[in-house]
């Protein structure tokens, strides 16, 4: 009779198993919702990245400080021409002072230049100078060729002085009388020059011509000849021309 019974076990083994494989699913899928949310709490979900807008992309995308940092390269190449100012001291005139000192006492001849006077008295006037030197007497000339503006000015100044013009006429005579105006007439300096001259200018054609000037030395004479007598002053001509 035992052996006819149907066995009882199959169908709780069947059982048992359905509810362990549930089990196991249950457990497995619990497992896995909670790694999701663990990995999304803790930011390791690869395929949940932060999304940015493409607006602000271009923002942080440019880069103004490469640009920035060659710029000053090209420019420093550029200005590095170092073989300028080596040329520019070459350049300075040298030669220019020089030229300029030699020509100035040549430019303007001035009242005391012996090339004023006339060919005759300055001939005269070299010897005698070079004699003078050679004696050590020092001997200049004070005035010599004057225009007739100036002549004018003096003998307007020696009325003045003098208080008319007859006056001051055998100090300073008219222009048209005047041997300075011609270039044949010179006023020398210093004193011992006058004194020199005065002794030894007829060997040269030079003599004084007037007591009241020592100064004025004239070509009166021919070399080595004496000199003609003083006149007193100079003469004032009756008709004021």
């Amino acid at each position: 009779m035992s052996d006819r019974h149907p066995d009882r076990r199959a169908p709780r083994t069947r059982l048992l198993s359905v509810i362990g494989v549930v089990g196991v699913g249950a457990v497995a899928g619990s497992l896995l919702l909670w790694h999701q949310q663990v990995g999304d709490a803790l930011g390791l979900g690869a395929d949940k990245r932060p999304v940015v807008s493409t607006n602000s992309a271009p923002a942080y995308s440019a880069p103004p400080v490469t640009v920035a940092s060659v710029t000053p390269t090209v420019r420093r190449t550029t200005k590095t021409p170092r073989t300028s100012p080596t040329e520019k001291p070459a350049k300075t005139p040298i030669e220019q002072p020089t030229e300029q000192s030699t020509e100035e006492p040549t430019q303007v001849p001035r009242e005391e230049n012996i090339d004023a006077l006339s060919p005759k008295l300055e001939a005269r006037l070299k010897k005698a100078f070079a004699a003078a030197k050679a004696a050590g007497v020092p001997i200049r000339i004070n005035s010599g060729k004057r225009s007739a503006a100036k002549q004018q000015r003096l003998l307007n100044e020696a009325i003045e002085k003098y208080g008319s013009y007859q006056a001051a006429t055998r100090w300073v005579l008219p222009p048209k009388y005047s041997a300075h105006v011609l270039g044949k007439a010179v006023d020398i300096a210093p004193a011992a020059a006058m004194t020199w001259l005065d002794k030894n200018g007829w060997r040269y054609g030079i003599c004084r011509r007037y007591d009241n000037e020592p100064w004025h030395f004239e070509a009166t004479t021919t070399p080595g000849t004496k000199c003609p007598p003083r006149e007193p002053h100079a003469l004032a001509k009756a008709d004021n021309d």
